[in-house]
């Protein structure tokens, strides 16, 4: 099954500013996350178990650094140490390690081959 587009993220310069623009133009509803330093961002109706309409895609910004200094596309894998071996041999480079994300799973970051930043995401089993 090919790997799926779960998740994105996009950096800001100021958190007020940006929530601002994405709520305006395109209706996001922008949560906060006391203490994490992020926003999580829902792009169609969403639950306590998340999205409840199929096929939107939610995600989050946060404060521009590395290695999230553009928008990133997260994708769902079953185990990420594993992909980011993959990832190396065939010419990508890790950018980090794994981080965990809560009780909720695992998140990291690469770059494929054409310099684009992508992230990773494992559910906690």
């Amino acid at each position: 099954m090919p790997t799926r587009v779960v998740h994105f993220e996009v950096p800001f310069d100021d958190a007020d500013r940006a929530g601002a623009f994405y709520r305006d133009v395109f209706d996001w509803q922008i949560q906060s996350m006391p203490g994490m330093g992020y926003h999580l961002v829902a792009t169609g109706p969403v639950g306590e178990q998340g999205p409840t309409e199929a096929g939107y895609i939610g995600g989050g910004m946060l404060q521009r650094q590395e290695p999230v200094t553009v928008p990133v596309i997260t994708l769902d894998v079953p185990d990420i140490d594993t992909c980011l071996v993959e990832v190396e041999k065939h010419g990508g480079t890790r950018l980090g390690e794994k981080m965990p994300v809560g009780d909720m799973g695992f998140a990291a970051y690469f770059k494929d081959t054409e310099g684009n930043v992508m992230g990773l995401w494992q559910t906690a089993s």
